[in-house]
């Protein structure tokens, strides 16, 4: 059987599975954004918050995948809960780094002539500090997913969705039947829908982003 059958043949399971992973991803680095996002408000003003907060988030990255899982799975057991632990954890850094990069570059002329028509803290911050940030802050969660788009694929050692399944189980039967073509599938999918993805963010990138800020 050649990979284009094996796909055809098997389509409704692989379509599923390559959703799943999409979803797991997607969701996972909206959540390491609205984290991210607040932990660099937070720290970016301060050289030794910063510092501190991209050390923190780098020392995650660093991490194995296989051990982070490992050492989830006795805490909250296997399926959803280490899959989408891990991926927020790793998601973290580029988001962390791009907002204390991105609100950092603020020019201060813009937010002293915010402060100087009567805006107060919280309006300078998400009506001018963070609309000005967001080109760095929506990088950064572009190179989260399609980081997190391979360290998905590993979920499945600790039973969590996605086209890991295939791959692992394809690897599992090496020299079996199909089993080429099972890990194949999988890992073309997960190369495919990050593409497909990437090309959504340059979409929503240009869609949300002033010709001003864009240059």
């Amino acid at each position: 059987m050649t990979l284009w059958e094996f796909v055809t043949d098997r389509w409704p399971r692989l379509s599923a599975e390559a959703l799943q992973h999409a979803s797991v991803v997607l969701q996972c680095t909206l959540i390491a954004a609205v984290i991210g996002v607040l932990v660099g408000i937070v720290v970016y003003r301060s050289p030794v918050g910063s510092t501190v907060a991209t050390a923190l988030a780098s020392t995650i990255l660093t991490i194995p995948s296989f051990a982070l899982l490992g050492l989830l799975i006795p805490l909250v057991g296997l399926g959803v809960a280490p899959t989408v632990t891990a991926l927020v954890l790793y998601g973290l850094l580029p988001i962390v780094r791009n907002t204390i990069v991105g609100l950092g570059g603020v020019d201060a002329a813009v937010t002293d002539a915010a402060r100087g028509i009567g805006m107060n803290r919280l309006r300078v911050l998400t009506l001018v500090e963070l609309r000005l940030a967001w080109p760095a802050i929506l990088a950064g969660m572009r190179v989260s997913t399609q980081m997190l788009m391979g360290i998905a694929a590993i979920a499945a050692y600790a039973k969590g969705p996605g086209l890991g399944t295939e791959i692992f189980s394809g690897l599992n039967r090496a020299g079996a039947a199909n089993a080429l073509n099972q890990a194949l599938a999988g890992t073309i999918g997960i190369v495919v829908m990050a593409l497909l993805i990437d090309g959504l963010y340059l979409l929503v990138a240009r869609l949300t982003t002033s010709r001003g800020i864009r240059g």
